[in-house]
């Protein structure tokens, strides 16, 4: 087995992120595992979603949670406790993940960071000869998510996306029955993000916390002050770290959108609209945003809206809903034209591939099944972490349930919804939506954004919002047509040594 030291792979790599590492990889790099080897598994980014990762991991039969790392050392003392009473073992800690990575006897790096360093954390586990599970959205922008894609197949690593509903046997049958065409053909597929997103207020720059290596924290993104708005959590509605709200909880229900459009990948065609509303605070992102993408057959719709609460009488909404020739389609329903009562679907057969507590037969009713879905999906979020595990046992990147070109496409479309949205014009609201006005669904969604701004008291009269720009998109060559402009925020400037290479060697 190759090795190499700590100054060597530091320095190959500090060099360029764009080049190679040199490392040859570890003892999974082509051999099937047996089921007695233990896989060991480096967690990265320890608070939020980390926390399952630790979990779960820790708990698994011939899972051995090895390291912990975080910029933020304060992280330290609680998640080796964490992995010490889930595990019983007590992982190693480090604050920047290369050193890690040098480890010959590490299977695989778990990503949950800030969503600015997913793709460049995923290309480095692989050159270095690791499988990786990367949260979603596995990029901030398009291109470093096609990187990733393509440095995943040249090193032959296993990469599962963090888009769980993959690994849903309940989610996965309700999209065959939209492929079926028993219940008509689909017309629009829509997904909600809606649930509360409150003011994050302001906070000052000041000096980071001695405990954080803030500049390794920043990675990719440009340098720039830290504040407290940044770490942990608000980091989302900042446009050099996060994606908003659709790119956050949305890209889940983005992914199952898209998922229910038979052999879509990218659209041809995305427009966008929306604002922050409701109050001023330091946040970038919209906290309201209405996408339309065209494709050939479908067209693919997603609202986000963080203003909801039940003081004001604004329902929380996380689903997905199918529009077809005949009814709709949604909770494992199907709704007839001309008729208010659902009946269940039929259950088919789908290539999902079972895991850990989805490996066993579903013994829980339609309403269960559902509870389980507005409750955060948990239990597929644990099968998904067990499919990764099984298929970095087999070796077979077609076990996996959420490629990594899955969760690329499906991350690709919340960026381009942002895309259209950071290119518009602040326009007056005047109750009239351009452009896809004659469509119901269309339509309906720009009342429902009308409906709850009047609901939190946003006055309409004179409210300015931004009207994205309509962009033609080649989904091929993953790139807009004739938009310079555009293919600007394809990717974003390179900050040594976190650079994301423009093409792999």
């Amino acid at each position: 087995m190759y090795q190499v030291d700590r100054r060597g792979f530091l320095k190959s790599s500090i060099a360029g992120a764009g080049g190679t590492f040199a490392i040859s990889g570890t003892k999974s790099s082509g051999d099937i595992l047996g089921s007695n080897e233990r896989i060991r598994v480096a967690v990265a980014g320890l608070h939020g979603r980390g926390t399952l990762h630790m979990d779960q991991f820790a708990k698994m039969k011939g899972v051995e949670v090895a390291y912990v790392v975080d910029p933020d050392s304060r992280e330290f003392g609680p998640s080796v406790k964490r992995v010490q009473d889930a595990g019983g073992n007590t992982p190693k800690t480090a604050q920047d993940i290369r050193e890690v990575l040098e480890d010959p006897n590490l299977n695989a790096v778990s990503i949950a960071t800030p969503n600015h360093w997913h793709s460049l954390m995923t290309i480095w586990a692989c050159q270095a000869g690791k499988d990786v599970y990367v949260e979603k959205p596995c990029s901030h922008n398009i291109h470093e998510g096609r990187i990733a894609v393509e440095t995943a197949r040249k090193f032959k690593r296993i990469v599962q996306h963090g888009t769980q509903q993959r690994s849903d046997p309940f989610r996965a049958s309700e999209i065959a029955a939209v492929h079926s065409g028993k219940y008509g053909k689909l017309l629009v597929s829509k997904g909600y993000c809606c649930k509360t997103r409150r003011s994050i207020g302001f906070r000052e720059t000041e000096s980071p916390p001695p405990d954080l290596d803030f500049n390794l924290w920043l990675g990719p993104a440009a340098k720039q002050p830290y504040h407290g708005n940044l770490v942990h959590y608000n980091w989302h509605w900042f446009w050099d770290f996060g994606t908003g709200d659709t790119g956050n909880q949305g890209v889940h229900e983005m992914d199952v959108a898209r998922w229910a459009i038979q052999g879509a990948t990218l659209p041809k065609r995305v427009f966008s609209l929306g604002g922050r509303f409701g109050y001023q605070d330091q946040g970038q992102t919209p906290n309201t945003q209405l996408t339309a993408y065209e494709y050939d057959d479908a067209l693919l719709l997603f609202e986000t809206r963080g203003l909801v609460g039940k003081k004001q009488g604004v329902a929380r909404i996380v689903r997905n809903e199918y529009y077809t020739t005949d009814g709709m389609i949604t909770g494992g329903k199907f709704y007839p034209h001309g008729r208010g009562e659902g009946e269940p679907l039929a259950r088919f057969e789908t290539h999902v591939t079972p895991a850990g507590p989805c490996a066993s037969v579903d013994s829980r009713t339609s309403a269960e099944r559902i509870a389980d879905h507005k409750g955060g999906n948990h239990r597929a979020a644990v099968c998904h972490l067990h499919n990764f595990i099984d298929a970095v046992r087999s070796r077979n990147a077609n076990d996996l349930n959420a490629d990594i070109e899955v969760g690329h496409y499906s991350s690709a479309l919340c960026h381009l919804s942002n895309i259209s949205y950071r290119l518009g014009t602040m326009e007056k609201w005047d109750g009239r939506l351009k452009g896809y006005g004659d469509n119901r669904q269309v339509a309906d969604a720009f009342e429902n954004i009308a409906d709850g701004l009047k609901k939190f008291q946003v006055p309409l009269s004179g409210l300015e919002y931004r009207v994205g720009r309509v962009l033609d998109f080649d989904p091929q060559l993953e790139r807009f047509t004739a938009d310079d402009e555009a293919n600007q925020l394809m990717s974003r400037p390179a900050r040594k040594p976190f650079d994301v290479p423009e093409t792999l060697a």
